[in-house]
């Protein structure tokens, strides 16, 4: 399941790049609704395919009045912490703790408000508001393995050095395309919340 190709059609959360050095970018991201539940599992990949499964229930009528809701990118694994506030957008993010908990998003599109989205089947299933926030940003074409995500860890560490910025969040990952798409050609990018520069 899952976006096919994440392509224009599909709708993403709104930002601007506001710097950018070496494939990594400083992003400001607009305010945004969001689904999430969080899982416990031995890994990342185990928490978002479950994870997965159960907002894709809810966005295709698993909610009190049976909406369907239109599927967005990305999909977002992030490390849950009880000391990091989450906030993702379009992708699917899924995270982890100390406690092997993960946050797995989906944004909402826009037309949808608080009062307007419907209430999920699934008790476990929360909606909530995503403040305006700075991203700090890598993306790369290929499979979601430890290594490139790592490697892109270091990308996005680097660049907040450089940048003196302050992160703010646990890496998030966050995947565009569905099982549609050849693993090869799939594109994720792996991202961290800051403390907002000037700018």
């Amino acid at each position: 399941m899952g976006c096919a190709h994440a392509q224009d059609s599909i709708e993403q959360p709104k930002y601007d790049v506001i710097k950018q050095s070496d494939g990594v970018e400083l992003r400001n991201y607009a305010p945004y609704l969001a689904a999430e539940v969080t899982i416990e599992a031995g890994s990342s990949d185990e928490a978002s395919n479950k994870g997965f499964r159960q907002l894709a229930g809810y966005i295709f009528g698993g909610n009190q009045r049976a909406d369907k809701i239109a599927m967005t990118a990305p999909v977002t694994t992030q490390a849950k912490s009880a000391s990091t506030t989450i906030a993702m957008t379009a992708p699917v993010t899924t995270s982890k703790n100390e406690d092997g908990a993960y946050t797995i998003q989906f944004s909402m599109p826009s037309k949808w408000t608080m009062d307007t989205l419907p209430i999920p089947d699934n008790d476990k299933i929360e909606l909530t508001e995503i403040p305006a926030e700075q991203r700090v940003a890598y993306r790369y074409i290929g499979t979601r393995s430890e290594a490139l995500i790592k490697e892109a860890a270091a990308k996005i560490e680097d660049f907040r050095k450089a940048e003196d910025l302050e992160a703010a969040s646990s890496l998030i990952v966050a995947g565009y395309d569905g099982p549609s798409v050849p693993q090869a050609q799939r594109r994720w990018e792996v991202m961290q919340i800051v403390k907002r520069s000037v700018q």
